[in-house]
């Protein structure tokens, strides 16, 4: 093992490691795997609660399994890239009806859950089932980039290759269920994206990175595109009984299957909103009231938002379906909505245009 990386993270996760947190309790295949998926791309402090919020509603597979899916997004809402849940609730599914309900301790059958890759599988093997296999979270890529300084973006094949070769080769046969969070526990505490408190590590003396004082060159960055700017209308639309539109996502895409406000092309102007509701719901409503803009941004696009606030007037022609829903507020906003739309129902008149 070279430069005895393991033993030396080991002695201090002994010290220093978080052994606390919420999935380390009642640890088992399904905790540590809802845990990973809700890890990625999101930071343990904002996963806590929504993980034990989750666990209250949806305590085991079956009950996951069993739900229906606007409930497991309604749970999700906030935490942003929601295909994770889609997918969550897919693999419960798959479980339940292929594995009798029971996660596979194989590698090679917990890839074929969907939404579950080979640092996932890696980690309930190694977690829930204490038995060795090497994990490459983010964090993990960003330790073993700068201690062998490896360079180049991760998210290239050459470079990833290199980076599973050495996670490989650290994971120790013994208390591989520690090392697994030592690991994630080093990138996320010590070996930090920026400013990494090297003098805190305790694999510093073998790191090559910390000996050329270039640690802020690895990992290498993401070649950065300017992502494209767009532009979309977003209506409260609120009925005489005071209840609000929702219109459901399609499946996949942006925000898939979470319910969202209905959309207008930013082709129309202010004075043609009214027309428009007609035209393309049927909906005959008084002048739109403006609400103030926001720009909310996606991983590969910036989406300029502009409510529009109007009252229905007439008898409205849109029954509730699969895909339509009148709500009243508080109903809104126990729905899946994405977070920007949660917010923008919870206190509109702030935001009103005098």
């Amino acid at each position: 093992m070279p430069d005895r990386f393991a033993q030396k993270l080991l002695t201090w996760y002994d010290q220093h490691g978080r052994h606390d947190l919420p999935w380390h309790h009642n640890q088992n295949a399904y905790r540590v795997w809802v845990s990973e998926i809700m890890l990625q791309q999101t930071q343990v402090a904002t996963v806590i609660p929504y993980f034990e919020a989750f666990m209250a509603r949806f305590p085991d597979v079956q009950a996951l399994a069993s739900a229906p899916v606007d409930d497991v997004l309604s749970h999700w809402s906030g935490l942003g890239y929601y295909a994770r849940a889609r997918n969550i609730h897919k693999a419960a599914r798959q479980v339940v009806e292929e594995f009798g309900g029971e996660f596979p301790e194989d590698q090679e059958q917990l890839e074929s859950l969907t939404g579950i890759g080979r640092s996932t599988a890696a980690a309930i093997i190694a977690q829930a089932f204490g038995k060795r296999a090497a994990i490459l979270d983010g964090n993990v890529k960003r330790v073993l980039a700068r201690y062998h300084a490896i360079p180049g973006w991760p998210g290239q094949t050459k470079v990833l290759k290199q980076l599973w070769q050495h996670a490989e080769e650290h994971t120790p046969d013994e208390r591989v269920r520690d090392y697994t969070q030592a690991i994630m526990d080093l990138g996320a505490m010590v070996c930090t994206r920026s400013r990494p408190d090297c003098q805190a590590c305790p694999v510093q003396p073998g790191c090559t990175a910390y000996a050329a004082g270039e640690t802020g060159l690895y990992p290498g960055s993401k070649p950065k595109k300017e992502k494209p700017e767009k532009t979309t209308w977003m209506l409260i639309l609120e009925d005489r009984e005071g209840r609000i539109l929702l219109e459901r996502r399609p499946p996949s895409g942006i925000w898939g299957g979470l319910w969202s406000l209905p959309e207008l092309d930013p082709a129309y102007g202010t004075e043609e909103l009214q027309e428009a509701c007609q035209q393309k719901l049927g909906l005959d409503c008084a002048e739109p009231e403006l609400i103030a803009g926001f720009r909310h941004t996606f991983s590969h696009y910036h989406l300029h938002i502009q409510p529009a606030r109007l009252t229905v007037t007439g008898q409205s022609s849109v029954a509730d379906s699969d895909n339509q829903r009148w709500l009243h507020r508080d109903q809104a906003l126990t729905a899946g909505l994405p977070a920007p739309i949660r917010t923008l129902l919870t206190q509109p008149e702030q935001n009103a245009l005098l």
